[in-house]
């Protein structure tokens, strides 16, 4: 056992880490994809679909080779991100990736509790449309979805970490498929019952209701919330951690990556293109909003898509979780806060019994809740996506990890390589910042009407 091991036996599989992968990266990000190709226009919009799914799959597998330091196969332990950049990067770069990549894990904790807000909120505006007609005025609040969501996730925050909340990765995989796969079918029977495909080949043309820089902005917002829905570094390593070993983790990794990566690159193509082909450039943020006729499946859509976010996001809560339990511990390690207490339920299950510590009961339950308080703030749905993404993409996909590798692996400073490298980064953070503008300009422009606790459907 090397010095840094922690001696936790891991049973993880290429199945469970799939899960877990596909978990993280298919989230709410793949509903707003055809409108992020409706920016772009056909060609851009394959382009860049195509180009983030093969930079992320990249970067993916060159991390994978850092869970282990300094030899990748029987190495020392990385057991998290940030581990993985103090030990190939020092100390220095731990409290920028510690800050980076927690707040883009937090902020998606945020995005999803939005997401499944705006889904409950499309099924009761489903119902509404039952009652009333198409036509209808249906208007709803998401403040009450919000705090229901809130309070299941503080129950399942007690899981007691990433490994034992495998069951709820498994449950969102299969919800993720059965929402992108509805979706997809509306689009293609939206396109045969029009019998056109609609969209531009360029960057969608300015009009009367679109101003030029308006559309510009948009453009830029595109790129992000399309990084985003290929995020998926900040956890690959702490997936990588629950996998037993033999055979070397590093080759599940690459294995799980490819699977995962590939599997969301052919759903993502696939409904981006036949939601743009089936609306053009009137695609919604969210595309099961712009379904009426077939209620009853969107409503199911929209329960898959909640049941989903119930489980992805404990995914990228508990490494959250994890983080500051563990700094506890050691900053307190006698406190009373850190005891582990038993509670045994005879009368429910025959030896069923819950542990948990007062750390986990108080600390977990008051960052759900500050956490759900933000996403009532704070209502936007795509300008959230694109700045999250434009925040997250090229410092921790494409940044660090290139700059880990090339520790890792002694690339000689000044070769052909190490250029190749250096100029995939610098496109990255071009795309990072200009999407970044973006989602900033279009986030301002909705303050200006947003309203507090109201949902923007």
């Amino acid at each position: 056992m090397d010095a840094r091991d922690d001696g936790r036996i891991r049973t993880g599989s290429m199945l469970s880490g799939t899960a877990h992968a596909f978990t993280a990266i298919v989230g709410s990000g793949i509903l707003a994809l055809p409108w992020s190709v409706a920016q772009l226009g056909w060609i851009l919009g394959l382009i860049i679909l195509v180009a983030f799914a093969a930079i992320t799959y990249y970067t993916a597998i060159l991390l994978s080779d850092c869970y282990r330091t300094p030899d990748p196969i029987n190495g020392s332990r990385n057991y998290t991100y940030m581990d993985a950049v103090r030990a190939l990067l020092g100390p220095k770069n731990v409290v920028v990736c510690g800050i980076m990549q927690y707040s883009l894990l937090w902020g998606t904790m945020i995005g999803y509790t939005i997401t499944t807000a705006i889904s409950v909120a499309n099924l009761k505006r489903s119902t509404c449309y039952h009652k009333k007609g198409e036509n209808a005025k249906c208007h709803v609040s998401g403040h009450l979805y919000m705090l229901t969501y809130g309070a299941i996730e503080t129950i399942l925050s007690q899981c007691p970490n990433l490994e034992k909340a495998t069951f709820l990765s498994i449950i969102a995989a299969v919800t993720s498929l059965v929402y992108s796969s509805i979706a997809l079918c509306l689009s293609i029977a939206k396109i045969f019952s029009h019998r056109k495909i609609k969209g531009n080949l360029m960057v969608m043309k300015a009009g009367v209701d679109v101003a030029s820089s308006k559309k510009i902005w948009h453009a830029f917002q595109a790129l992000g919330n399309i990084a985003f829905a290929y995020t998926y570094s900040m956890m690959l390593l702490e997936i990588q951690d629950t996998l037993k070993s033999p055979p070397p983790e590093n080759k599940v990794m690459k294995k799980v990556s490819l699977y995962a990566i590939g599997a969301t690159a052919l759903f993502y193509i696939s409904l981006g293109c036949m939601g743009y082909a089936a609306y053009g450039i009137e695609a919604p943020g969210n595309i099961l909003t712009g379904f009426y006729n077939v209620l009853w499946l969107v409503d199911i859509a929209n329960i898959a898509v909640i049941i989903h976010l119930i489980g992805a996001y404990q995914v990228f809560a508990q490494p959250i979780f994890a983080m500051h339990e563990k700094w506890l511990e050691s900053r307190w390690p006698t406190s009373s806060f850190n005891n582990i207490y038993t509670i045994r339920f005879p009368l429910i299950i025959k030896n069923f019994t819950v542990r948990f510590t007062l750390a986990r009961l108080l600390l977990r339950t008051a960052f759900v809740i500050f956490t759900t308080g933000v996403a009532m703030m704070f209502p936007f749905f795509n300008a959230i996506l694109g700045l999250l993404g434009s925040i997250s993409f090229w410092p921790l996909t494409v940044h660090l990890p290139l700059r880990m590798y090339i520790e890792q692996a002694k690339i000689k400073r000044g070769s052909l390589k190490w250029f190749m490298l250096q100029i995939l980064g610098l496109i990255c953070f071009v795309v990072t910042l200009v999407s970044a503008i973006g989602s900033i300009a279009d986030i301002s422009d909705l303050l200006k009407h947003a309203k507090l606790l109201h949902i923007q459907l």
